[in-house]
């Protein structure tokens, strides 16, 4: 009888009802999306570190960032020393560098030979460098770019032949020659960060032992790479934590304001409805339990609608966006699920203790 007298409530006020039910969707779809948006691009970027086939990474003096490395304070020739190293194999010198070029895009400077002997490229179309000025770019740059072999690509006020096409997940997504890079940015003998391969991955920590305890390497920041991939989460970039939990806290305000209004509007107008029902013997809890699970009610429909839209418009962002990736997650499902209804119960509590606390003498009286 209850559940009845609920749905016909909020069918009486469709309107009402659905700007409710769309509040709510959008507070889920924010959520979801700019969540997933972050998560998302941090996820890939430690798939593609991970794509290298490096088992230590060694980092110049104070790096902090995970994420957007930038700059060459490091000597190339460090990689010569730590290559005499035992259970060394493989040092590779990569200089990184950011453009803002066609979006906001990370270059990797690689000396060929050995960034492949970590683990080779494979190449979809074309092949390795031919000349300086040639460049290599991965599948989703130029699925996104309409990129073909021999086409130019205008990066660093410099314009580049695509020489290579190859499959994504090897760190950056588009890669010129150590050289080329160093002298476009003067960075001549610099690099970013070294990539070293051991020769057994279980010898990594050993590796980071023995470098940390080599000359003048003492301030440098050697990890393993799984070390250094466990670290790439939210509360290890900075601002990114503070971001998430902004964002959450405008979508629970934004939630809360909109179910409130509805509610405490809905209360007002049902006033006389309220006093019959008391005046019938309904207990004050029995009222409080009608609102709270129109409320619910309301809130489940949001949380419906906003996950059909969040999914709908990621695989439009995807289609249109290959290189920005957005991760819903089920926790993230979850989580948005239960913020949504915390939020409107929230949003609801004080409509619904107003409607408790009404006199039901005054209630029928009232026109």
């Amino acid at each position: 009888m209850m559940n009845k007298m609920i749905v016909s409530n909020l069918a009486h006020r469709p309107l009402r009802s659905a700007i409710s039910i769309v509040a709510v969707a959008l507070e889920v779809t924010l959520i979801l999306l700019i969540v997933g948006f972050s998560l998302g691009m941090l996820n890939d970027s430690r798939t593609r570190q991970a794509g290298i086939g490096a088992d230590v990474i060694v980092l110049p003096p104070g790096s902090a960032n995970l994420v957007g490395i930038t700059g060459a304070p490091l000597p190339v020739k460090i990689a010569d020393i730590l290559a005499k190293l035992p259970h060394v194999t493989v040092t590779t010198p990569v200089l990184w560098q950011t453009t803002t070029s066609g979006g906001i895009q990370t270059i990797y400077g690689i000396d060929l030979k050995s960034f492949e002997a970590l683990r080779a490229f494979v190449f979809v179309k074309g092949g390795p460098f031919q000349g300086r000025d040639d460049i290599l770019v991965d599948d989703i740059y130029a699925e996104t770019h309409r990129s073909k072999i021999g086409t130019h690509v205008e990066l660093l006020n410099h314009s580049f032949r695509i020489a290579g096409i190859v499959a994504h997940g090897r760190g950056a997504r588009l890669f010129l020659q150590l050289a080329t890079l160093q002298d476009l940015v003067g960075a001549q003998g610099k690099a970013t960060l070294i990539y070293i391969k051991t020769d057994y991955p279980s010898n990594a920590d050993t590796v980071v032992t023995e470098i940390k305890g080599a000359p003048n390497m003492s301030s440098y920041v050697v990890q393993s790479m799984r070390e250094y991939l466990s670290m790439m989460t939210p509360d290890n970039v900075p601002g990114l934590s503070f971001f998430i939990d902004a964002v959450v806290g405008i979508s629970v305000t934004i939630g809360f304001i909109v179910i409130f209004q509805a509610m405490y509007t809905a209360v007002m107008e049902r006033t006389r409805e309220i006093g019959i029902l008391k005046s019938l013997g309904a207990s004050k809890f029995y009222i409080v339990n009608v609102i709270l699970r129109e409320t619910t009610l309301l809130a489940i429909g949001g949380i419906v609608l906003g996950i059909a839209i969040s999914f709908a418009v990621r695989e439009a962002i995807v289609v249109r966006f290959p290189t920005h990736p957005i991760d819903i997650s089920r926790a993230w499902l979850v989580q948005a699920a239960l913020i949504a209804i915390v939020g409107a119960i929230g949003g609801a509590l004080y409509p619904a203790f107003k409607a408790a606390q009404k006199d039901p003498i005054d209630a029928l009286a009232y026109e």
